[in-house]
């Protein structure tokens, strides 16, 4: 099949982490032969290129010093500040112009749209003109806009009357979904290639480290462990690393120095992926205290969680959105109350005095991705999705 992987998101440069995710089910839909190409909107004026052999089609759509809409924060961060309404409207303008004409030249198969608002408009209008079906995968976002928003909840309603197969990456995704549907849903997580990484026996000194990576933002909920930390045994000479960048990161960073805490917690900012390995071999807890945030928004999937334990990274993460798809509270990991540091430190402080249970967990944890989210059996869901719209199965 010839595909088209229509997303707001999409690695800028071979090192980019952004829509990992992504690059990486290509290259699995590649292996079993599928050609796929990628329309996405550029990025501070970046042209078209390849990621590992894979066209990216980048289409601009205002000036390049304010082209960075769908990277760092986050397009519902940056519509924040009221100029990027425009850049917003303009986003959606092009893009719709953009994929039209991108779809008709290229006579796709299938067209397979990520985040349906507003993309969900531009894969309608392409398969309109160009004959190809279209397959939905939501992520969570579009749907807290949904319920903010009448007009959004009858958009999506409108792309999936549309759409040929719908796709979840998570249960507590395709639960919301289902509130807008009776079409069979299609829960297919992406998945994370589980190869177990040796951990560093190099410590640094007495100091148990714990690790955050991710984006500094509201919903991944950082305030609350950066007040766990101060309620930890000092005993346990803990130290936090925070990896990434975002847009409450100063925010952070002062309430840190506040709580005194600046011996004890580190903000790496972007750090390359060389750097994040070593920081991943060092740590002795990974931590996500994600939260249902003022919006409503909340982590669909929590992936990251899967790329701690192949580093054989024990886990601590909020009970929250589609995170229980992957940790499960006693055997793969650890699952807190949201928004409570006391129950963050008291989660911490369990797994760093028994090793042998957080090794345990690790070894279930790594079975447990190693099965849900393996590529393989990713892909073979996706490719049946395709064929289902194309009405082959």
């Amino acid at each position: 099949m010839k595909v088209c992987l229509m997303t707001s998101v999409y690695a800028l440069s071979e090192s980019d982490r952004n829509g990992s995710f992504l690059v990486e089910s290509t290259r699995y839909l590649k292996e079993r032969g599928h050609e796929v190409k990628v329309f996405a909107p550029s990025y501070e004026g970046l042209a078209d290129h390849h990621i590992e052999g894979v066209p990216v089609h980048r289409f601009r759509y205002f000036f390049k010093k304010f082209e960075n809409l769908t990277h760092g924060q986050g397009a519902p961060n940056r519509i924040r500040n009221p100029l990027y309404l425009l850049v917003a409207f303009f986003y959606i303008l092009f893009g719709l112009i953009s994929a039209v004409r991108f779809c008709r030249r290229e006579k796709f198969d299938v067209i397979h749209v990520h985040w349906p608002f507003p993309h969900g408009m531009w894969g309608w209008a392409a398969s309109k003109l160009s004959g190809a079906p279209i397959v939905l995968t939501f992520h969570g976002a579009e749907l807290l806009l949904a319920k903010k928003f009448f007009f959004v909840d009858a958009f999506l309603k409108h792309a999936i009357k549309h759409s040929e197969g719908i796709i979840c990456n998570s249960t507590f995704t395709a639960a919301e979904v289902a509130k807008l549907t009776d079409k069979p849903i299609n829960v297919i997580p992406f998945g994370v290639t589980v190869n177990v990484k040796e951990k560093n026996a190099t410590r640094n000194g007495d100091t148990h480290n714990l690790l955050f990576a991710g984006r500094i933002i509201e919903r991944k909920g950082l305030e609350y462990l950066i007040r766990a930390i101060p309620l930890m045994d000092d005993e346990l000479a803990v130290h936090l690393n925070i990896a990434g960048e975002g847009n409450v990161k100063a925010s952070l960073q002062a309430l840190t120095t506040e709580l005194g805490l600046d011996d004890k917690i580190t903000f790496h900012g972007f750090v390359p992926n060389a750097q994040l390995e070593d920081m991943y071999s060092q740590a002795d807890v990974f931590i996500l205290p994600a939260i249902v945030d003022d919006r409503g928004d909340t982590e669909g999937l929590g992936v990251v969680l899967v790329e701690a334990l192949s580093y054989q990274v024990p886990v601590v993460a909020s009970q929250v959105g589609g995170i229980p798809d992957v940790i499960i509270d006693g055997e793969t990991g650890t699952l807190v109350p949201e928004r409570s540091p006391e129950a963050i430190a008291e989660a911490v402080e369990s797994l760093l005095r028994d090793d042998e249970r957080a090794s345990e967990m690790v070894d279930k944890g790594l079975a447990h991705a190693r099965s849900y989210f393996d590529w393989g059996r990713i892909t073979d869901l996706l490719v049946q999705t395709y064929k289902k719209a194309l009405g082959q199965l």
